[in-house]
């Protein structure tokens, strides 16, 4: 039984609204001696301002954009296989803003946010793609991170099954505000709520809170890499990391990279292999892509197995092309 339920559940209209940052992706491929020169670590994100967005734009070389987001790539990723999906992220009123809006409903997904009106600029996450396929991300968050309270639509946080966050828009005052508020409106309705880690970054600026909010109980599936769920646990391995989890979450799932996938149902463990790739082109959107599947399964009832399976499957299709939207026809792939 999930905890902080205040009212029986009933029908619902969406399988998982997500909120997290509304941003556009650009993608452009760099080679090791480029991230030298910048002073980048090769796999990481850092935040910047408007100014270094410019001038790292302006060194990129030939790129493509697309609407993007962590939790945004996991909705597109549902919705391709066939889930309700909705979102909530805050753009502005200008040309990414527009760019955002119409890819994100061209895929299928609910999506009612207002643009803001504030002056501030919709996000950019300008993205470096090396030969190896590793992605290190340059994230200027414009007007997500304005995202408020207001912004919210407690009709729709109540209609879906899965309240999904991203722990990228936590860690700003303003986004935790409204996803604190969303988690009281999920959990009143008699819903579940989902919430991924992200980053290591976003673990070292937010630790102490997402501890917090584990031991309050306000979250009942918890997505993280295992790098990220040791740093969570303050572990030096895996098992220990899972263990100190068992009995705080109701549901853990832990991605691996080529080792594969884990979940911990309370204590229970079930563990899937990687999904093979002919090719890993790039990695970014793994993480959401996997979450899209799993949750996806998750969704159509089936088990903690062919859900990790599932999500698999998703991860293996994003990383062997560019971009972090699923390109060929997922459901196909999972059936």
């Amino acid at each position: 039984m999930l905890r902080g339920i205040s009212a029986p559940v009933t029908d619902t209209s969406l399988d998982v609204l997500a909120i997290g940052d509304a941003v556009v992706d650009v993608i452009a491929t760099a080679d090791d001696a480029f991230l030298t020169e910048e002073g980048l670590t090769k796999g990481s994100m850092r935040l910047i301002d408007a100014a270094e967005a410019k001038r790292l734009y302006a060194r990129m070389g030939q790129a493509r954009e697309t609407s993007g987001g962590s939790a945004a790539n996991t909705m597109a990723g549902l919705a391709a296989l066939g889930g309700r999906a909705g979102f909530i992220g805050q753009v502005a009123k200008d040309q990414l803003g527009d760019i955002f809006a119409h890819d994100i409903r061209a895929l299928g997904v609910e999506y009612r946010t207002p643009p803001s009106g504030v002056g501030v600029p919709t996000g950019r996450c300008l993205i470096l793609v090396t030969p190896d396929g590793q992605r290190t991300m340059n994230t200027f968050p414009g007007a997500s991170h304005d995202l408020s309270p207001a912004a919210l639509d407690e009709q729709q946080i109540r209609s879906a099954a899965i309240l999904y966050l991203e722990a990228y828009l936590w860690v700003p005052e303003g986004p935790r505000a409204a996803m604190g508020q969303a988690i009281s409106m999920a959990h009143e309705a008699g819903r579940k709520v989902a919430f991924t880690l992200s980053d290591i970054a976003c673990i070292a600026k937010r630790r102490d809170s997402f501890l917090q909010l584990i031991g309050e109980g306000a979250i009942d599936m918890l997505f993280a890499n295992e790098t990220e769920i040791m740093a969570l646990a303050g572990e030096v391995d895996l098992e220990g990391a899972l263990a100190a989890f068992d009995h705080q979450v109701p549901l853990l799932v832990v991605t691996r990279s080529e080792k594969g996938a884990i979940a911990s149902e309370e204590g229970r463990r079930v563990a899937v292999p990687a999904a093979p790739v002919g090719k890993v082109v790039d990695t970014t959107g793994a993480g959401d892509l996997f979450a899209a599947g799993f949750l996806a399964g998750q969704a159509q009832g089936r088990g903690l197995e062919q859900s990790l399976r599932m999500g698999a499957v998703a991860a293996a299709e994003v990383i062997s092309h560019f971009g972090a939207r699923p390109e060929a026809d997922l459901k196909a792939l999972v059936a």
